[in-house]
């Protein structure tokens, strides 16, 4: 039997007391904005793409294997079981989806960036272990999720309570 399992996602913290939530500086080259519109086009970084295109950018951007200098800076992260690794882990998918977009684009671009990251983790994983991600440890995977962290912020524009 088929299950739903949902979409991962962290919530931000919240705050007891009512403050807002404290506003973290990302530089522009450590972010990523994917855009769902009102007719379900998809747009990355202000041009039209398709999911296959989509998942080729987003790939590089995540890993970004060449360290180049306009993709997530790549920094020097001590993880157990590998040892110091090369990690974009300030980079940030920035997923805004207007409010009359259909569930159905919703969900085939979640798949989408959530397929990045599973490619990513699985290359990994084999690379170093021969498993895919899904049969290692859970200390294992946490290595690999340390090194290919899953970060998508959401937002949602349009009608009321949202920007034009």
């Amino acid at each position: 039997m088929d299950t739903d399992m949902g979409l991962p996602r962290r919530l931000p913290e919240w705050a007891a007391d009512g403050r807002k939530p404290e506003t973290v500086e990302v530089r522009e080259r450590n972010v990523l904005s994917v855009r769902l519109d009102a007719d379900d086009r998809l747009w990355c970084d202000e041009r039209l793409v398709g999911l296959a295109e989509l998942h080729a950018v987003a790939r590089e951007f995540v890993g970004n294997p060449e360290g180049r200098e306009d993709l997530p800076e790549r920094v020097a992260t001590e993880v157990p079981g590998l040892g110091t690794v090369e990690v974009t882990k300030n980079h940030v998918i920035l997923l805004s989806c207007h409010r009359e977009a259909t569930y159905k684009a919703y969900v085939a671009l979640q798949d989408e960036l959530a397929g990045v990251y599973e490619e990513l983790r699985n290359e990994l994983s084999r690379r170093r272990w021969g498993q895919d991600y899904a049969d290692l440890a859970p200390a294992r995977r946490q290595a690999v999720r340390m090194v290919y962290p899953q970060r998508v912020s959401e937002e949602t524009y349009g009608g009321e309570g949202g920007r034009p």
